[in-house]
């Protein structure tokens, strides 16, 4: 799973800061996103701080690169986001939990999760 940082940086194609074991997964490995991404990429459209929003930066990740939507239930992610309460923003505690539930790593440059969530990649 892509973490909004890292599906943003895709879509600019930018992935400095990223490691080797994150390059070798974006690389090699099925890539998806929550929806909560696609939800906080639209918010940080909606702030000015992304030129695009969410449909159009999902649709690219999507053509270009196959990065699918994970489409669990939402209910589901959220009773796996109930136990993460190392975060306090919901797009993080979330796309943990989305994570968790698939039992997937999470490429992430976010330094709470790569500390507290053991499958998390940078």
């Amino acid at each position: 799973m892509l973490d909004t940082h890292i599906a943003v940086g895709l879509f600019e194609g930018k992935t400095s800061g990223v490691s080797a074991r994150a390059r070798r997964v974006l690389d090699q490995e099925a890539l998806c996103i929550s929806p909560a991404v696609v939800l906080e990429i639209e918010f940080l459209h909606e702030i000015g701080r992304l030129r695009f929003g969410a449909d159009h930066v999902a649709l690219y990740l999507k053509r270009e690169l196959n990065v699918q939507p994970a489409n669990e239930r939402f209910g589901e992610v959220v009773r796996h986001a109930l136990g993460l309460s190392f975060s306090r923003d919901p797009f993080d505690r979330l796309i943990a939990a989305h994570a968790l539930l698939l039992r997937a790593p999470l490429i992430t440059l976010d330094q709470n999760i790569l500390k507290n969530y053991p499958q998390a990649i940078a």
